[in-house]
């Protein structure tokens, strides 16, 4: 199993269907886990993904609509059930702040499950940590829906990888590699060898969550850059007009986003059923506005169940 990807638990819009759970995704990250949008049904989906409930450490909210948050009572009382060793962080636009705590009341006459409530109160880094040794950072940008709503990325800052012809050519080995690591700078010989002349520079992995918005710069900000755009395409171009209406987006609208961002995979979800359960019909319509564009972007649509391992680290 990868140590980094995303788990798609759910991808319906508004209601599920026969194939599809409302909305939720689990990013697992070394030893992070970070659910977003647990809609109705994700404690279930969890158990079907076989991913533990205690093993969430953070929740995600981009938005309090049902379809992306009423499964949040059953996860947050399944961690208590089954002894989480401490509360999830929950992160959610500031102005919903009260609808969060109704949620949190739901089922628990005894008093809110214990969580530890961090509102995204502006753009920029919400929290950050260390997980499986390397650092990893949230952030979040306001988006455009009919409700506050934001988008989340998830990345490691970018580092240097060590070269290792360059190490042997100079004599470095051993407990040296660690220290010339910690300190930038060891003596070998009758020299100093520095850290920049045996290291090449190294990308940060990142993946961005953007759920329900219309097209706008929150967007591809937040997607700037990334390894996985995980984005709501809930209407096919026909239908831009009900995609307005209702701050949605269409694939191509998607597909738009992703290639004015750089992503480099677009992983398409929260599908309308009025097109039926063929969800392809989305990523051919993104793939088209990705060809148009001349861009190099892989586009796929998922379905519910799938795991997504993050690409390979680029060069």
């Amino acid at each position: 199993m990868s140590s980094r990807e995303l788990v798609i638990l759910g991808t319906a819009s508004q209601v599920p269907t026969r194939t599809r759970n409302h909305n939720g995704y689990v990013l697992r990250w070394d030893g992070l886990t970070i659910l977003f949008d647990p809609g109705e049904g994700t404690q279930r989906q969890l158990l079907l993904a076989g991913v533990s409930a205690a093993s969430v450490d953070r929740i995600c909210l981009t938005h309090l609509h049902g379809d992306h948050s009423l499964g949040l009572p059953g996860v947050l009382a399944r961690r208590a059930v089954d002894d989480a060793p401490g509360p999830a962080v929950l992160h959610f636009p500031a102005a919903s702040l009260r609808d969060v705590r109704v949620l949190r009341h739901a089922g628990a006459p005894a008093g809110p499950v214990p969580a530890v409530e961090v509102p995204v109160e502006s753009d920029g880094v919400q929290a950050r940590g260390l997980a499986g040794g390397s650092e990893w950072v949230l952030t979040a940008a306001a988006l455009d829906h009919r409700i506050p709503a934001v988008g989340y990325r998830v990345e490691e800052p970018d580092g240097v990888t060590f070269r290792p012809e360059r190490l042997v050519a100079l004599g470095i080995s051993g407990p040296d590699v660690g220290r010339l690591a910690e300190t930038g700078e060891i003596a070998i010989g009758n020299r100093v060898v520095l850290l920049d002349e045996v290291t090449q520079p190294r990308r940060g992995q990142s993946v961005a969550v953007v759920m329900d918005t219309r097209v706008c710069a929150g967007a591809v900000e937040i997607a700037r850059d990334v390894d996985v755009l995980l984005c709501e395409s809930t209407y096919l171009d026909v239908d831009a007009d009900l995609a307005a209406a209702y701050g949605h987006l269409t694939a191509r609208q998607a597909a738009e986003i992703a290639v004015a961002a750089g992503a480099r995979l677009l992983a398409l979800t929260h599908f309308s059923r009025r097109y039926g359960d063929d969800v392809e019909q989305f990523a051919v319509e993104a793939r088209r506005a990705v060809r148009a564009a001349g861009a190099d972007l892989e586009v796929v649509a998922v379905r519910d169940l799938d795991r997504l391992a993050l690409p390979a680290r680029r060069a």
